[in-house]
């Protein structure tokens, strides 16, 4: 049986009291289960207030295979972050902009650099979905299609290197694209002239849809995956999906 434990962002506190909830401890220094496994769904990093101390008990409990893990939208972006851009020196694959630097500030803060490379190294190695026996797990998005154009790259590049990295950021190339809906779910864009602010405060043109259910007869504000009122109230033109349903 399995014990599915979401976006956790820093926040070690609750880990530690959700798992103990469940009935997991830690006799040999990690936390296990007699008869469950936890399966992290990604998004460690960022955010919260103690990400170095769960990054210290997720780790162990993947590497010791008390857990499972897969790859977040934000450890994705770590590794673009830290990985130099070849075609731009001076540069990196995913820009330093102040954006970007706000959205990993806690991380940069909270981990020593040293530390947060060993980190880095142990996100390469996180797969980005799991088939179990009954059970699919993806951060964002199941769709055969994408996962298919993934898998590829990775075998051309020989794991998610440097150069697998570099593809995966090239705007609108195949590889960005179905990183793009696997990690980070599937969008549409508003209508021109649309747009509105997500919690962050960052002003979207396109909006994350419940890709698992029907576009038809949708309105933006019904179809978006987190409701806005400053979303359109129109209707969504439905568009072909390849997803998988798939919901945890």
């Amino acid at each position: 049986m399995y014990d599915l434990i979401g976006d956790i962002h820093g926040h070690a506190a609750e880990l530690t009291s959700l798992l103990e909830l469940l009935g997991y401890d830690r006799p040999r220094g990690y936390y296990s289960h007699p008869a469950r496994k936890a399966v992290f769904v990604g998004d460690f990093i960022d955010r919260g207030p103690q990400i170095r101390e769960v990054l210290a008990l997720v780790r162990p409990m993947v590497d010791r295979g008390s857990a499972l893990a897969v790859m977040g939208n934000h450890e994705f972006n770590a590794l673009c972050y830290h990985t130099p851009d070849s075609d731009r020196p001076g540069d990196f694959l995913r820009s330093h902009s102040d954006k970007n630097v706000q959205q990993h500030r806690s991380t940069l803060v909270q981990v020593p650099s040293k530390e947060l490379d060993e980190y880095l190294e142990w996100f390469r190695s996180l797969p980005m979905w799991l088939d179990l026996e009954g059970l699919r797990v993806v951060h964002a998005c199941w769709d055969d299609r994408q996962i298919a154009v993934i898998r590829s790259g990775i075998v051309q590049n020989r794991g998610i290197t440097s150069g697998f990295l570099h593809q995966a950021s090239t705007k609108d190339s195949p590889l960005h694209l179905a990183i793009e809906d696997v990690l980070k779910g599937k969008e549409i864009r508003l209508p021109d002239g649309m747009s509105y602010f997500d919690k962050d405060g960052h002003e979207r043109h396109a909006m994350r849809t419940k890709w698992y259910e029907s576009a038809a007869q949708r309105t933006y504000r019904s179809y978006a995956l987190t409701a806005d009122p400053d979303l359109p109230a129109g209707f969504v033109q439905p568009s072909p999906s390849t997803c998988t349903v798939f919901i945890i």
